[in-house]
């Protein structure tokens, strides 16, 4: 699947894309979207206590 990724964004962009460059965006992605829910979720709660 990561090769067809990295094909697929070769193709788009018309570089040269290692599957290991797609690894590590993955990676990096993923961790952005982890923190930013658990950002979400202490300020989600932070702000219902401080409403109530």
């Amino acid at each position: 699947m990561m090769a067809a990724l990295a094909k697929a964004i070769s193709r788009a962009t018309r570089t040269n894309v290692d599957v290991e460059t797609v690894k590590v965006l993955v990676i990096f992605s993923g961790a952005g979207l982890l923190l930013s829910l658990v950002a979400a979720m202490i300020y989600g709660q932070a702000v219902s206590a401080a409403l109530f």
